[in-house]
């Protein structure tokens, strides 16, 4: 939406958590899977179906294991992990589970290096500060939605072992703003949220963005109104790690003006994801250890526990049905752990019952010309 040289690309949020959620890359993985190899021997799985996947598993991702007993390791963990796996697809019908780039860590290794929060209670927006957004008509809404089909969305990217994914869901909200401003998808630089960032929360004053170490969107959007914008990622090139502040006012592409939240309702997020842009979100990423592809709609899916931001893109309808759900509609949510994760770097989550949480930390940035 254009107006006022503004453009809004939205926030629902009530819990301030710092989100954190790193994802390895294959050779970084090695110095985690090093310190990480126990006592345990499983010869027992040797020449099994497990092991036999698993050295298909190796080739596929091009693991590297450089001892023996790491070798022994990392089977027996792969090993529980096809079990957990079936355990989510008995739980979770609708989408499919199995062997990821993420099956030799143990579900504590995964919550460590890839999810993972950090302070942060609800609590409710300061004053002059946070906009609460006006609720909208919902009953024209389309049947379906995607801003990727209309050039908002830039290609999928990959966060690294570095905890990002706050500065990833955030450049992705204000590239989709900009975008429906100015007709121009830019790349924008999350290493400069990465390496500048400090901001806190007003409340929860221990809720700062701190780089690889995790954050929140809505206090990179308060760093960005302060520092001016954010550069392009071609000026800004992104490391995984965070490093010296390098950033230059000279540089800034975009310019970020405001925020503000929206209501927990789906159908008022559906509604502001279709007039405003992509949205920021957070949300419980439990199932996206195993997850393949499909609509992911489980059973029982912990709605508090938000651990991972992610970038709200569209919504689909008629996308799953099982007995107790029939044709009912999903989200389509872009990821930040590359092309080869999911549906090709995005995820499928079912909509209408504020599943894992996807409807209680979504965000919404305004944006001007820089």
């Amino acid at each position: 939406m254009k107006g006022g040289g503004l453009t809004y690309a939205v926030v629902t949020g009530t819990a301030l958590i710092l989100l954190t959620c790193a994802l390895a890359t294959l050779e970084e993985e090695q110095e985690v899977i090093l310190q990480v190899t126990g006592n345990h021997h499983h010869h027992h799985l040797l020449g099994t179906a497990a092991e036999h996947q698993f050295n298909s598993f190796i080739q596929e991702y091009g693991k590297d294991y450089p001892t023996r007993a790491e070798y022994l390791h990392r089977l027996g963990i792969f090993a529980k992990n096809l079990l957990r796996a079936a355990e989510h697809q008995a739980m979770d019908p609708t989408a499919v589970h199995g062997v990821t780039q993420f099956s030799d860590l143990s579900q504590e290794e995964f919550e460590g290096m890839y999810m993972g929060v950090k302070g942060g209670a609800a609590a409710a927006p300061s004053e002059n500060e946070e906009v609460v957004a006006a609720e909208m008509e919902v009953g024209d809404l389309p049947e379906s939605f995607d801003w990727r089909e209309k050039g908002a969305v830039s290609d999928v990217k990959m966060q690294g072992t570095c905890g990002s994914c706050w500065a990833f869901s955030t450049t992705g909200a204000i590239e989709g703003a900009n975008f429906i401003a100015t007709g121009k998808l830019l790349n924008l630089s999350e290493q400069q949220l990465v390496d500048c960032d400090h901001a806190c929360d007003a409340t929860e004053k221990k809720a700062c963005d701190d780089g690889c170490s995790g954050g929140l969107m809505t206090n990179a959007y308060k760093y960005l109104i302060e520092a001016g914008g954010i550069e392009e990622e071609d000026a800004y090139p992104y490391t995984g790690k965070r490093g010296e502040c390098k950033f230059k006012s000279e540089k800034v592409a975009v310019k970020v003006s405001n925020f503000i939240t929206i209501p927990i309702e789906e159908n008022q997020i559906a509604a502001y994801l279709v007039n405003h842009g992509p949205l920021a979100v957070g949300l419980n990423a439990v199932f996206m250890q195993t997850y393949i592809g499909g609509v992911s709609c489980p059973l029982i899916c912990g709605k508090k526990w938000i651990n991972h931001g992610v970038l709200l893109v569209g919504y689909g309808s008629r996308g799953y049905s099982i007995l107790r759900f029939k044709n009912k509609p999903y989200w389509i949510i872009k990821n930040s752990w590359g092309k080869r994760w999911g549906e090709k770097g995005y995820y499928r989550l079912c909509r209408g019952h504020g599943m894992c949480g996807i409807n209680t930390m979504v965000s919404a940035v305004m944006t001007k010309a820089s």
